[in-house]
């Protein structure tokens, strides 16, 4: 049985690192704990590194997806920082596309672009 991943608050923001290569229900579980937590903190962006995946498949590509679209409805923006350019590279052959999820290359940068997204207002 794997554990829960951990959601930390980091200032305004949800703070997700994925550590390690998560099985079907854990990525599932982490999907409604952050709906959960994003409505219960009034947080307005979620970061979600994944610069340990060595690998991200089509099930977990589109958990994250998932997981941006209810940020969204919810009235906040997902970065995911740390992708690996094998990852990204695997994302983009399968065909796999996240249009809510903004992407930053570590998460000072997924921070800044969130601050940044929050001054402006984007919707």
């Amino acid at each position: 049985m794997q554990s829960k991943i951990p959601i930390l608050k980091l200032g305004e923001f949800l703070l997700v690192s994925i550590q390690v290569d998560v099985h079907d229900r854990t990525a599932l579980q982490l999907q409604e704990d952050l709906s959960n937590e994003i409505s219960r903190r009034h947080s307005r962006g979620v970061l979600i590194d994944i610069s340990n995946l060595e690998v991200v498949d089509t099930f977990m590509g589109r958990v994250i997806s998932d997981i941006a679209a209810m940020a969204k409805v919810l009235d906040a923006e997902t970065v995911v920082v740390g992708m690996r350019p094998a990852v990204a590279m695997t994302l983009v052959e399968l065909g796999l596309e996240l249009p809510m999820v903004h992407t930053a290359l570590n998460l000072e940068r997924g921070m800044e672009l969130l601050s940044a997204h929050l001054e402006k207002g984007d919707d």
